[in-house]
């Protein structure tokens, strides 16, 4: 089966960001699968650039390294400015929507067009690229926008949530299948007009974690010997939250061997760290974004994880990635996020859930874990073991598989 997938913060696991897609793909090119990948040369979580990828072909290593099968990405101009603001944030978009279509009608032979949202602009491309190829049309629904732009506040003009709303009920009713990684999503695709629904959620590859490896060696790199290490990992972005985790490590000053570690990027970076600066926090650390095949390092140098979101309701439907990787590291989490998530958490017993938005019962619930490190550790090896049992990405990539042979190869005998 030959899968196109359209993907423009497509992110390989030698560069920072959600691995996801890179991790499905080589299982399925593993099983003879040719997969090509068109997306942005645009970095989705840092918004840097890397003018060496624009129009070249590669051939992901790692795959033709273990002759397992061929990965095929194809990087294509997007407009840059993709933080300065919501405006250019849309011309990316749409510059990489009309990109990646003239990108894809030079790939030949495709059985299905993979299109993922968001941003939901390039499922326009993977629809019109599966019309004019007579392939199947695969639409996977990763977050629900419009609905998260506007209940946090960055879409607010009437006719634009219309027309939003519109291409959403299009994408949802022309797509053979749609594929959701939550299953707090699955009733409003539904109701949206999905025809055939499928779930296959967000999870980590345990393998890439020893939950044994004590750190050091980034401890010793960022200063952090002899500290209890809070670590969050991921986008600094409006839906983070991150000021809260501010205000709970000013609540925190008089615990000095607590540090709260913020890794990664974002358009609300710059001003967090500002905001740290004017309240005179000693014990945070801003660090850059390091790729998926270093996160093992830090995430072994935590002794707890954060996962925070603002307190929204559409917030309450998702399965944020990083909280899978967390529990695959074996470390505790503290989880800010309400709904189907704290179900997983809380199901494990795999960390401490308290409400978002409060920065008090966040700087409680570090308090709690710093003064008691073997509660910590029994929680990190219950997590471990839910994901193993049920998140592992090797079994969610079978799953993904026999969904797409299923489907799209009506002669496949399971």
């Amino acid at each position: 089966m030959h899968i196109l997938l359209i993907h423009q913060s497509f992110t390989a696991l030698d560069e920072p960001g959600g691995t996801r897609h890179h991790e499905m793909a080589r299982h399925l090119a593993a099983k003879g699968h040719r997969i090509t990948v068109i997306a942005s040369q645009v970095s989705y979580l840092t918004g840097s650039t890397k003018p060496e990828n624009i129009g070249a072909l590669q051939r992901n290593s790692i795959v033709e390294r273990n002759h397992l099968g061929q990965i095929d990405i194809h990087r294509v101009y997007t407009y840059p400015a993709l933080h300065r603001s919501f405006a250019h944030r849309l011309f990316a978009f749409f510059s990489f929507m009309i990109m990646s279509f003239w990108a894809g009608l030079k790939v030949n032979n495709v059985d299905v067009v993979w299109g993922t949202s968001p941003p939901i602009f390039q499922g326009i491309t993977a629809w019109a690229l599966g019309k004019l190829k007579r392939a199947a049309f695969l639409f996977e629904v990763r977050d629900l926008w419009p609905s998260f732009a506007v209940g946090i506040g960055v879409l607010k003009q009437p006719s634009l949530i219309y027309a939003s709303e519109w291409l959403e009920r299009f994408l949802y009713r022309r797509a053979n299948l749609v594929i959701v990684n939550s299953p707090g999503f699955i009733e409003h695709v539904r109701l949206k007009g999905a025809r055939q629904v499928e779930l296959v959620p967000n999870g980590s590859d345990i393998s890439m974690f020893d939950p044994q490896d004590d750190g050091s060696l980034f401890r010793k790199k960022f200063d952090l010997e002899d500290k209890f290490v809070v670590l969050y990992a991921g986008a600094h972005g409006i839906s983070n939250d991150l000021e809260v985790v501010l205000e709970a490590a000013h609540l925190l000053q008089s615990c000095p061997e607590v540090v709260i570690v913020f890794l990664g990027d974002g358009k609300e970076k710059s001003s967090l760290m500002s905001k740290a600066t004017k309240m005179g926090l000693e014990n945070v650390k801003f660090l850059p974004p390091i790729p998926k095949n270093e996160m093992p390092g830090a995430l072994a140098a935590a002794d707890t994880c954060l996962a925070i979101l603002k307190p929204i309701p559409q917030y309450t439907t998702v399965y944020p990635n990083k909280v899978f990787d967390y529990m695959a590291a074996g470390r505790p989490v503290i989880l800010a996020i309400a709904g189907v998530i704290c179900q997983v958490v809380e199901g494990a017993e795999a960390g401490i859930t308290i409400p978002p938005g409060n920065a008090k019962a966040l700087a409680e619930s570090i308090n709690t874990l710093a003064n008691n490190r073997e509660l910590g550790y029994e929680m990190g090896k219950r997590g471990r073991a839910a994901v193993k049992a049920h998140f592992d990405r090797p079994l969610l990539a079978r799953k993904l598989e026999k969904i797409l042979l299923d489907y799209f190869e009506p002669n496949h005998q399971t």
